[in-house]
């Protein structure tokens, strides 16, 4: 999945502030901390699935790959990266999308990942979701998603093993007048929020076909000294590697009777939710002062993340950074008749020191796989950080859906440079020459260079939310363009084309995550029944782990 979906169930602490209509995000650095040229096994399985529409049983094809490391050790958590779904629906199923007179469609997808190791298993959900896709006149429809992928540790030593299992699409549909109104102003003067009207929605289901190759079979990982190799054969965690369930007809084994001990030993699955507590004392002050006096609106909160360089087949490191953020006011969006519909637009700014940057961070990585080269590194907002936001109330059941796009000018600066131990003079406008760029999906209303990122929290009633929310935190994702670099060196040494051509070009995933939200004007403290959201001076309790 080139892009991200929802997390686990939240703690009592944040459910009563899930339904909040605001979003905001904040971004990764772009340059990789570690090198990432070896220890990386790249996977790409084909598979076939047998999938149910208004038409009947369908024959599909479900692409898989992601990147797995070629080792870890025992209780060392891990994350999949690059993951991408991509299903292929044939001629038959189109028609039936085609038949509600949608002309486009957005799909999320939910895919069942069994994990298992050793006689122990678990499952996990890799979610993702994709931009609109116009309906094809004819032939097959494409649809290609990325999300949030959990974490995964080995409880001992042994391979641990991923394989396919179930598949759902949630379909989201489309009218061609629904797509135009959302690139125009209507009278509550909101502008480029996503997802406007539908004519309708559909969940496929899938299943893995009998004849898949390997039983869905993914990815082996050896954990520990004493695993195999990676070129073992997987152990399956039950049919269609789902559940680790005992299959229909088979007998329960010794493990299986002993609840508890099989529990110990199931392999741990890490759910995306930003609840791990970061040490404090590392992490810049983040609060309201005399120069940037709270209202009645405003919230704060730390972010962190890594982003993809492509380049460099590594990932960027960004430390937990402040951001202030004001909270818009919803207003109605336009009138459906199966939602009630309401946007936010919220605005935030990074906060270190007195300037709109990030907090100055190191990282490390091979340039072009051989010379290593070290670097301080800040991101520099040059303009308004703009959340827009949607929240569609489902009339029938009254699920909430809120949709958010991030967009945010940020530069990306490089202060000190070391190549092969042997310091560079960069000079003091070293950076690159726009802000990091995104394909906008509504580039008519938000023109210019910047970075956009996407989330979707959803929430059932009687059931903890999922996804990203402004309050409750989450994650949120995207995929940047890194800009040529321009000032860089001193004396007649030009070192603009070194940067470039180690960092700059297309195709950066990022993934973002934000903590719970402090609310100043109603601070929430710790407390016996209560984790709490705010610090005793006001700043968020909450600092968030970085996800790969």
């Amino acid at each position: 999945m080139t892009a991200k979906p929802a997390a686990a169930p939240r703690p009592p602490r944040v459910r009563a502030r899930t339904t909040s209509i605001a979003a905001f995000v904040v971004l990764a650095a772009l340059i990789p901390t570690t090198a990432s040229a070896t220890g990386t096994q790249e996977v790409e399985a084909e598979l076939p699935y047998v999938c149910t529409l208004p038409s009947g049983s369908l024959p599909a094809t479900v692409r898989i790959s992601a990147d797995f490391p070629e080792r870890a050790e025992a209780g060392e958590a891990f994350t999949p990266s690059d993951v991408t779904t991509t299903v292929e629906l044939p001629a038959e199923a189109v028609a039936d999308l085609t038949g509600t007179g949608a002309t486009e469609v957005r799909a999320a997808t939910r895919l069942d990942v069994g994990v298992a190791q050793n006689a122990a298993s678990a499952t996990a959900t890799w979610r993702g979701s994709a931009e609109p896709l116009a309906l094809p006149a004819s032939g097959p429809l494409t649809l290609v998603t990325g999300g949030d992928v959990p974490s995964v540790a080995g409880q001992g030593d042994g391979d641990l093993t991923f394989s396919a299992g179930a598949l759902a699409i949630d379909l989201a549909l489309d009218t061609a007048d629904a797509t135009a109104d959302r690139s125009t102003t209507g009278d509550t003067g909101y502008t480029g929020a996503p997802a406007a009207a539908e004519p309708g929605a559909l969940t496929v289901d899938c299943a893995l076909a009998e004849d898949a190759p390997g039983q869905g079979s993914l990815a082996t990982v050896p954990v520990g000294a004493g695993g195999p190799g990676a070129s073992g054969s997987p152990s399956s965690p039950g049919a269609g590697g789902t559940s680790g369930a005992p299959r229909d007809g088979q007998p329960e084994g010794p493990e299986d009777r002993q609840p508890e001990r099989q529990s110990e030993r199931s392999p741990k699955v890490l759910e995306n939710s930003p609840g791990a507590a970061a040490d404090r004392g590392k992490v810049p002050p983040c609060r309201y002062d005399a120069q940037h006096p709270p209202t009645d609106v405003s919230l704060n909160a730390y972010v962190t993340g890594y982003a993809n360089v492509k380049k460099m087949k590594g990932a960027a490191y960004l430390p937990p950074s402040c951001v202030l953020i004001e909270q818009g006011l919803p207003v109605p969006g336009p009138a459906d008749p199966d939602y009630l519909i309401f946007d936010t637009v919220s605005y935030g700014d990074f906060h270190y020191r007195e300037r709109k940057q990030t907090p100055p961070f190191e990282a490390t990585f091979l340039s072009f796989d051989f010379t290593p080269v070290k670097a301080t590194m800040v991101l520099e907002q040059t303009g308004p950080l703009r959340i827009d936001s949607r929240m569609k109330i489902r009339l029938s059941d009254f699920t909430t859906i809120t949709d958010t796009y991030v967009r945010a000018p940020l530069v990306l600066h490089v202060r000190d440079l070391e190549v092969n131990g042997t310091p560079l003079d960069v000079g003091s406008g070293c950076r690159t020459e726009t802000s990091l760029t995104s394909e906008d999906p509504d580039p008519a209303n938000f023109p210019g260079d910047h970075l956009v990122l996407y989330g979707r929290g959803e929430q059932i009633i009687g059931l903890p939310a999922t996804g990203y929310l402004l309050l409750s935190g989450g994650v949120l994702s995207g995929e940047t363009t890194v800009p040529a670099f321009t000032g860089c060196g001193t004396d007649g040494e030009d070192l603009d084309r070194l940067l470039t051509a180690s960092v700059s070009g297309p195709g950066n995933y990022i993934k973002q995550v934000q903590g719970q939200t402090c609310a100043i004007a109603a601070p929430v403290f710790p407390s016996p029944d209560n984790e709490g959201q705010c610090t005793q001076d006001l700043q968020p309790y909450e600092v968030p782990v970085a996800e790969r």
